[in-house]
């Protein structure tokens, strides 16, 4: 595979770069007919029948004999045992990553704050945090701890004070390591429930499950479309697109390394997407022999060949101000800095979910343990979104209390903008 393996070139010089380069970005996050109709039945059903529609589903879709939900609820002992008999080295893992994350988010509180007129008249900006949130976990044999450290840590930074988690249990597969950072990070109620069938039991209410407020966590292409559908009755934190990774780097850095980056990316999914920008023609062929010779040695080596051809891309350009501009016009999911000053290069970037600083800030780092939130904005979302936060799980109330004389001179002001509207009374 990798004698005959071919990665797209890309040089900024050239008076086609725009458009080959617009194409590149293109993700058609084309919406299956057959999955929203199957997505669309299942609300409606989980709606309407609660307990038992949730039922039906988890035991045909992932192969269980539950008579009731009862057997669906894992019991607070269930989750501190999966802790307790982890090994050493995974538990000090997971509690060291959940303490950074935790350190990080504990800055994002945003407190009330209010002031007082001249006239006594008091406005200001209630802070609260959301009652009850919902978090989606893949389970079976994906393990992901890290997505639940990353989303439900923030919540309890915010003050949420029930956190609901449903992770599927195929065939009656649980994972201990899942289930071990839900007792670490506090979660309270743990139901082995998944798909639409999860997302909608969360969102409408069933008898056993109480509604929540906000649902947060990635799933497959039915939970997304799931989320989607229930925006407006909940919250939700964002539909993400496929992983992504631009690296800019100034030619000086182990060429090795940075094909392992890309790699780290590629690896998610076919569909992923990593870029590398470089003023340096040389290092570009230089990180292309990389990826050829390392490329056979990765375990998903086949994802990582896919998406490279499909989406990937090196990428000449006239210098690094000019990597800045075309990194911008990509707002990636993750992008690195791999140059000698990161942090002059950094001021020159206004769209990044997550910005990985100098030649030894792995993007890997941050999926993980540094502290910084691992949900990002994808598929160019950076331009307008921001990475999943304790903001996420707070909401804002205004206050308005008018002293005797602020509602003497506020009421002419709105009196003559009401009558102007129309609206008298």
């Amino acid at each position: 595979m990798a004698a005959d393996f071919s990665l797209q070139r890309l040089d900024t010089s050239q008076p086609d770069f725009q458009p080959r380069f617009a194409k590149l970005l293109q993700f058609d996050a084309v919406q299956d007919a057959a999955i929203e109709d199957t997505v669309a039945a299942i609300l409606q059903d989980v709606r309407k029948r609660g307990d038992a529609a949730v039922l039906d589903y988890t035991n045909r879709f992932d192969g269980l004999q539950a008579a009731s939900m009862h057997q669906l609820e894992l019991t607070p002992a269930r989750l501190a045992g999966a802790l307790a008999g982890l090994d050493k080295e995974r538990r000090a893992a997971l509690e060291l990553a959940a303490e950074r994350i935790r350190r990080y988010h504990e800055r994002q509180l945003q407190a009330s704050w209010s002031y007082v007129e001249e006239d006594g008249t008091l406005l200001g900006q209630q802070i609260t945090p959301l009652d009850r949130v919902g978090l989606y976990v893949p389970g079976g044999k994906a393990a992901y701890p890290s997505s639940v450290l990353m989303n439900a840590v923030p919540a309890k930074v915010a003050g949420v004070a029930e956190l609901i988690m449903v992770v599927p249990t195929p065939r009656g597969e649980q994972n201990d390591l899942v289930l071990a950072a839900a007792a670490i990070a506090g979660v309270d109620r743990v139901f082995t429930i998944g798909g639409a069938q999860a997302v909608a039991a969360l969102a409408y209410g069933t008898h056993t499950i109480p509604q929540v407020d906000k649902i947060v966590g990635p799933g497959n292409a039915y939970v997304a479309a799931a989320k989607r559908r229930v925006f407006g009755v909940v919250g939700i934190d964002m539909i993400a697109g496929p992983s992504e990774i631009l690296v800019i780097c100034d030619g000086k850095t182990h060429p090795d390394w940075i094909a392992m980056d890309l790699f780290s990316q590629a690896e998610h999914d076919e569909l992923a997407q990593a870029l590398l920008l470089s003023p340096d023609g040389g290092f570009l062929d230089a990180v292309a022999s990389s990826i050829r010779r390392l490329l056979a040695q990765m375990p998903r080596s086949e994802v990582i060949a896919t998406s490279l051809r499909e989406r990937g891309a090196l990428i000449k350009t006239r210098d690094l101000d000019e990597a800045a501009a075309v990194a911008n016009q990509a707002a990636p999911e993750h992008l690195e800095l791999s140059v000698e000053d990161p942090l002059a290069l950094a001021k020159k970037i206004r769209h990044a979910g997550a910005i990985f600083l100098g030649r030894n800030t792995c993007e890997a780092l941050g999926d993980y343990c540094a502290g910084p939130n691992h949900v990002l904005p994808t598929s160019r979302t950076a331009r307008f979104s921001s990475p999943l936060g304790v903001y996420d799980f707070q909401k804002r109330s205004s206050l308005i209390m008018a002293s005797a004389q602020g509602a003497q001179t506020l009421g002419r002001i709105a009196a003559t903008l009401a009558y102007g509207e129309g609206l008298q009374a």
